[in-house]
């Protein structure tokens, strides 16, 4: 199925910096696309890249976009498909420089251009920073591309910006076209993150695998394909895996965001109006978005080195499971010089195990401190030399290793005015690009939800009723993911057709409060939670703030990117009306 008239249909090809190499040239070769955008950075990728320039100062870019292009610049040239990326990341001048070079080589003639402006290491507004990006809109790679750019490079834009900078520049969006601006910012948090659209980290794989959907093979990339009006069908390559389905496509909406308005420099998206429609296999229509003026303020992720750390595991197998652990740990305690040291114990499994590995857990020592020197030989040394006095049974994961350096992550906030904005065109020109709020009035971040997402909730208690003791995820899907030291979970009642499903979402929606949300994470027993109902998606979307700590380059929690607590959240026990069942 063609797109609608006039929509421009953008690919991804990325969403991460380590994702799958050969998208680029899948998404040219799969079928016809007007763009390819590529996601490459997120809090931790700014981190490592920043740690590449204190190697080497001509780094800081994502090196595997290059190897991409490598393969397909002349095939994405021939095709007359233009290509943006975030990769630039710390350097986008440089990684321009590099693709300029690349084109020469391979005898091709592309318009290279990048933006720039969002570092703010030079005016040195944050003491101690190895890196402080703030988040730049699209209007700049817009004009790169009505410029005539056959490859825009950037640095830290929002993810959303790839993806809506080229419908900009195809519909001629100018920036209070605030609905239409919403509704391409919500297309582009669809398909940021590459195969997370089309059923990758998926709660309901196993529901793709009933209905046929080709499982056995990577999984496509998705594409937008986005309308005049803001509206966008989000769909895949014909013969590719996984599937495009009304819940894979919410999975991705409710990854990563916070209260119902999505704040980005160029709109504010109002989440609660979403509508999603599935029109045809692997097509789910995207419509009904809204929009306001954006924030007063633009973000700034802002990556500082914490010290230094370095982590033993210990296997504990069979009986006496706690008092082996409390036997090493008595004995080392005392050792150690590091300034902070913390241990955490998976649960023993009950039974008569019928392997070793189903009857053992694991003991984890994370110790860290500002300098290397006592997470060296002084944390490691106590423990190989208990190899032969300790607890029946004492081995290691893997020999201890050396101590690394950890990150911090602080979101910051600065004016607008403090940030230029900068195109550098494929002939040279430059271009400062004139901020949205110039041409309107913004919106301060504290009125848009005063509420702080702990409204009650619009569902009336449901009647008395029988209940059964039955996992969330029964019937609820979930995605997680980290906000520096927040967590998000999005939870969602299976979209299935089932007549139940309003009951269900109602129910969903009066369930999860946050004392509830506490009860079932006890972690966050003693954190602030905050809970947003988002009905047209038949979802909650809930906040855990400090869950993580300083962020997951600094945090010593198991799951240190909250990646898996949605599914830990499906797996907890909890009470379900009969007749939802």
């Amino acid at each position: 199925m063609t797109a609608p008239t006039g929509a421009i249909r953008i690919a991804n090809c990325s969403g991460f910096y380590g994702d799958r190499l050969s998208a680029l040239r899948e998404q040219l070769e799969g079928g016809d696309v007007d763009v390819i955008t590529g996601d490459y950075l997120a809090e931790l990728t700014m981190l490592i890249l920043g740690m590449d320039t204190l190697r080497d100062a001509d780094l800081g870019y994502a090196r595997t976009f290059l190897r991409q292009l490598e393969d397909t610049l002349g095939l994405a040239l021939d095709r007359g498909v233009k290509i943006v990326s975030n990769a630039g990341g710390l350097n986008p001048a440089g990684l321009a420089t590099k693709v300029r070079e690349l084109a020469e080589r391979l005898g091709l003639d592309a318009k290279v251009a990048h933006v720039e402006g969002d570092d703010l290491r030079p005016a040195n507004l944050f003491e101690g920073a190895l890196t402080a990006n703030a988040y730049l809109g699209a209007f700049g790679i817009a004009s790169a591309l009505t410029r005539g750019a056959d490859v825009v490079v950037t640095g830290r834009v929002t993810d959303a910006s790839v993806v809506v900078a080229p419908a900009i520049a195809h519909h001629g969006w100018t920036p209070t076209d605030f609905d239409q601006l919403a509704g391409a910012v919500v297309a582009g948090h669809v398909i940021e993150c590459g195969t997370q659209a089309t059923g990758g980290n998926f709660s309901g794989f196993r529901q793709l695998f009933r209905s046929g959907a080709p499982m056995d093979r990577p999984l496509g990339f998705p594409i937008a394909e986005v309308a005049a009006d803001g509206s966008s069908v989000i769909t895949k390559h014909e013969g590719t895996g996984g599937a495009v389905t009304v819940d894979t496509v919410t999975a991705q909406l409710l990854y990563e965001i916070q209260s119902t308005r999505y704040l980005n420099p160029d709109v504010t998206t109002r989440l609660e109006t979403i509508r999603l429609r599935e029109v045809a296999k692997d097509r789910v229509e995207i419509s009904g978005v809204t929009g306001t003026a954006p924030p007063e303020k633009l973000k700034v992720a802002v990556n500082r080195l914490g010290g230094y750390r370095n982590t033993m595991e210990f296997i504990l197998t069979g009986l006496d499971i706690d008092a082996k652990a409390e036997w090493i740990r008595s004995q080392l305690d005392g050792q150690f010089k590091a300034s902070e040291v913390t241990w955490t114990q998976t649960a023993a499994r009950l039974g008569d195990a019928d392997t070793e590995e189903g009857a053992s857990v694991l003991l984890r020592c994370v110790g860290k401190d500002p300098s290397p020197d006592p997470l060296g030989k002084p944390f490691t040394g106590p423990a190989v030399e208990l190899a032969l006095g300790s607890y029946p049974g004492f081995t290691m994961t893997g020999p201890p290793g050396k101590p690394s350096p950890y990150g911090v992550y602080t979101p910051e906030y600065v004016d607008r005015g403090l940030v230029e904005h900068t195109v550098v065109h494929h002939d040279g020109t430059r271009e400062v690009i004139a901020d949205p709020t110039d041409f309107i009035e913004s919106v301060a971040p504290d009125e848009l939800d005063p509420d702080l997402g702990r409204r009650p909730s619009p569902y009336p208690a449901p009647p008395d009723s029988i209940t059964r003791r039955m996992p969330l995820g029964t019937f609820v899907h979930a995605r997680s993911g980290d906000k520096g030291g927040d967590a998000n979970l999005g939870l969602w009642v299976v979209n299935d057709g089932s007549p139940k499903y309003d009951a269900r979402v109602t129910w969903l929606a009066k369930l999860l409060s946050p004392r509830k949300v506490r009860e079932l994470v006890p972690e966050a027993k003693d954190l602030d939670v905050d809970v947003y109902v988002l009905p047209n998606l038949g979802a909650v979307n809930i906040l855990i703030r400090g869950l993580l700590g300083q962020g997951v380059a600094e945090t010593d929690r198991f799951d240190p990117q909250a990646k898996g607590l949605g599914e830990w959240v499906r797996s907890r026990i909890v009470h379900v009306q009969e007749d939802l069942i």
